[in-house]
C-alpha cells in the first residue's frame, strides 16, 4: 500500500511540477503588469488582437496575445473571467449575441448592459464588418441572383454556414424566416472550410464577413440585403473596467485604434495574411508604423521552433490530464467491480461524458474553472486539461472493471481461504491479475488523449491543434500537416511506450500466458 501511495505521489509530481512552457509563463507574469489580449478564430480578429498587443507594449507594459480562442461567447466569457483584458468585437454581434436584442435598443443601452458585467466598450475603430451572404459570381449570374430575396426562387440550392452563424440570433434561422427561404440542404461547417466547399461546388451559398480577404480570392459576389436584415457591425474594443487603473498608459495607447482603421485598410491587412501568407505580427507592425509611428520588432519562427513549442504545449496538456485520469479511473474501476449496483452508475456516467461534444464541454467548464481561480483559456488552460481528463476516464474505468471481473474464481477462493485481508488481496493478487486489461485501457486512453488534445486549440490551449487550426484558417495544407503529422507520431510513440512498459508492469506469468 505504501508503494502505491508513493507511486501516486511521484506521478502527480510529474503531472504538475512546472517546467518548460509552465516555467516560462510563471517567470513572465512575475516581471510586472501584464495585459492579455484575446482574439476569435478568424484572420481579422487575430490581426486586430495583434495590433492591440503591439500598442499595449508601446504603452510600456508587457502584453500577451491569446489567439484563436473560438467564438463570441468563449472570448467574452474569457474577458469576464479575467483570463483576458481586452479584445475586438462588433456592435451587431454584441447586440445580438451578448446583450440580446430586447436590451440592445441603442448604443447607450449596450454600454449600460456591458457595464453591469464589468466591461467597457470603446468608440468604433473606423470600419464596419457586417455579415453578408456570398455566391460565386458566375453561379449567381447564371441563376440571376443579385439579392437575398432572389434565393426564394431556387429551393434546390445548397447552403453552408459557419457554426456560429447557424446559431446566432441574426443567423440562418432569422434570415430564413425574414426572407421566407425554402432551402432544405443547409449544412453547418467551419467558416474557413466553407470557402473551399463553395469553390468545389459542394455548396452554392455561404456566410461571409464584409472585409474577408477570401471574397476576392474566391471570386464571390455579395447578395444585397434588400430587407435590411443584418445590423451594422462596427468594430470596437471591449475591455475590463479595472484596466484603466491597472494599465492606464497601455489602455491609452490601445485606444489610439479608435477611428484609426478604414475598411480598405482592414481588407488589405486581411489579404496580406490570407493571400500573401505573411504573419499577422509583420502585417500589423507595418500598419502601426505607417499609421501611428509605432515601431516594433517582429520575427518569423522557423519550422523547428514552431514544432518544438507546440510539442511542449501538447505534452503539457497530455501529462496534466492523463496522469490524474489514471489515478482517478483505476479506483473508480475497482469500486465499480466491487459494488456492482453502484458500478453500473459509474460506468454510465463516464460513458455519458465521452459522448458530450468537445466544444460544449469546454464552454460548460469555463465558468467553473474560472470560479475555482484557474486559467480557463490560453496555453495549458485548466479547462482543456479538465475536459481531457474527463474524456480519458472511460477506457481505464471500463478495462479495470472488466479485468477484475475476469479473474477466475479459483484464484479468489484460494486467496480468501488463506485468510488474507481484502486490501492485501486487491493490491497483491487481484490488481496484478487484472494488470493486462488495466494497461490496455490506459494505453487506449493515452492514444485518445493525444488526439483529443488538439481540441484544446478551440480555446487557445496550444498544442498541435493550434497549428492545425491556423492551417485551416489560411487554407495552408503544409501548416495543417505541420500539426497533424507530429500529433500522429506522438500517438504512435505513446502506444509503443505502453507496449514496452508491459514487460515491467504485467507479471511475467501473464505475459507468457498471452504469448502461448
Amino acid at each position: 500500500m505504501t508503494r502505491l501511495l508513493l507511486t501516486a505521489a511521484v506521478l502527480l509530481a510529474i503531472a504538475y511540477v512546472p517546467f518548460g512552457t509552465d516555467a516560462m509563463k510563471m517567470d513572465k507574469s512575475a516581471d510586472g503588469p501584464l495585459v492579455t489580449v484575446g482574439s476569435k478564430k478568424f484572420t481579422e480578429s487575430i490581426n486586430l488582437g495583434e495590433m492591440v498587443r503591439l500598442l499595449a507594449a508601446a504603452g510600456g507594459v508587457e502584453a500577451a496575445h491569446l489567439e484563436e480562442l473560438g467564438g463570441t461567447m468563449v472570448v467574452f466569457q474569457a474577458l469576464r473571467n479575467g483570463d483576458i483584458d481586452i479584445y475586438a468585437d462588433y456592435t451587431g454581434t454584441i447586440a445580438k449575441e451578448i446583450i440580446g436584442p430586447e436590451r440592445a435598443t441603442s448604443i447607450e443601452a449596450i454600454r449600460d448592459a456591458l457595464a453591469e458585467q464589468g466591461v467597457v466598450m470603446s468608440e468604433p475603430l473606423g470600419f464596419s464588418n457586417s455579415y453578408a451572404l456570398g455566391m460565386e459570381k458566375e453561379r449567381a449570374a447564371e441563376l440571376g441572383i443579385a439579392k437575398i430575396s432572389d434565393l426564394a426562387k431556387h429551393p434546390e440550392l445548397a447552403f453552408g454556414f459557419g457554426h456560429e452563424f447557424m446559431e446566432r440570433e441574426d443567423g440562418w434561422q432569422a434570415v430564413r424566416d425574414r426572407y421566407r427561404l425554402p432551402q432544405q440542404s443547409v449544412t453547418g461547417l467551419d467558416h474557413d472550410l466553407a470557402y473551399r466547399q463553395i469553390k468545389m461546388g459542394a455548396i452554392d451559398l455561404m456566410d461571409v464577413y464584409a472585409t474577408d480577404a477570401e471574397i476576392a480570392k474566391y471570386n464571390l459576389t455579395l447578395l444585397e440585403d434588400d430587407r435590411e436584415h443584418f445590423p451594422r457591425y462596427d468594430a470596437v474594443l471591449l475591455y475590463r473596467d479595472d484596466l484603466p487603473e491597472r494599465a492606464p498608459d497601455a489602455l491609452e495607447s490601445m485606444l489610439r485604434l479608435v477611428g484609426g482603421i478604414s475598411r480598405e485598410q482592414m481588407m488589405q491587412m486581411n489579404s496580406q495574411v490570407v493571400n500573401d501568407r505573411r504573419t499577422p505580427e509583420r502585417v500589423t507592425a507595418e500598419f502601426l508604423s505607417d499609421r501611428f509611428g509605432v515601431e516594433s520588432q517582429s520575427s518569423d519562427d522557423t519550422l523547428t521552433q514552431r514544432v518544438w513549442q507546440r510539442t511542449g504545449e501538447h505534452l503539457d496538456l497530455v501529462r496534466k490530464s492523463l496522469i490524474p485520469a489514471i489515478l482517478i479511473a483505476i479506483p473508480l474501476g475497482v469500486f465499480a467491480a466491487k459494488y456492482p449496483r453502484i458500478g453500473q452508475g459509474i460506468l454510465a456516467v463516464v460513458g455519458t461524458i465521452q459522448t458530450i461534444p468537445s466544444l460544449a464541454l469546454l464552454v460548460v467548464l469555463m465558468p467553473v474553472i474560472a470560479w475555482l481561480g484557474a486559467s480557463s483559456v490560453g496555453p495549458g488552460s485548466a479547462t482543456a486539461v479538465t475536459a481531457l481528463l474527463l474524456y480519458s476516464l472511460l477506457p481505464i474505468v471500463r478495462n479495470t472493471h472488466a479485468g477484475l471481473h475476469g479473474i477466475e474464481g479459483e484464484y479468489r477462493e484460494a486467496a480468501a481461504s488463506l485468510g488474507l485481508p481484502a486490501m492485501f488481496r486487491l493490491v497483491h493478487i487481484e490488481l496484478p491479475l487484472a494488470s493486462r486489461s488495466i494497461l490496455a485501457g490506459i494505453k487506449t486512453a493515452a492514444v485518445l488523449n493525444v488526439g483529443f488534445a488538439t481540441l484544446g486549440a478551440l480555446i487557445g490551449a496550444g498544442g498541435y491543434g493550434q497549428t492545425i487550426l491556423q492551417g485551416i484558417r489560411l487554407n495552408d495544407t503544409a501548416r495543417i500537416l505541420e500539426g497533424a503529422i507530429p500529433s500522429a507520431i506522438l500517438a504512435l510513440v505513446v502506444q509503443a511506450g505502453f507496449e514496452l512498459s508491459e514487460r515491467f508492469v504485467v507479471p511475467a506469468g501473464l505475459r507468457i500466458k498471452r504469448a502461448s
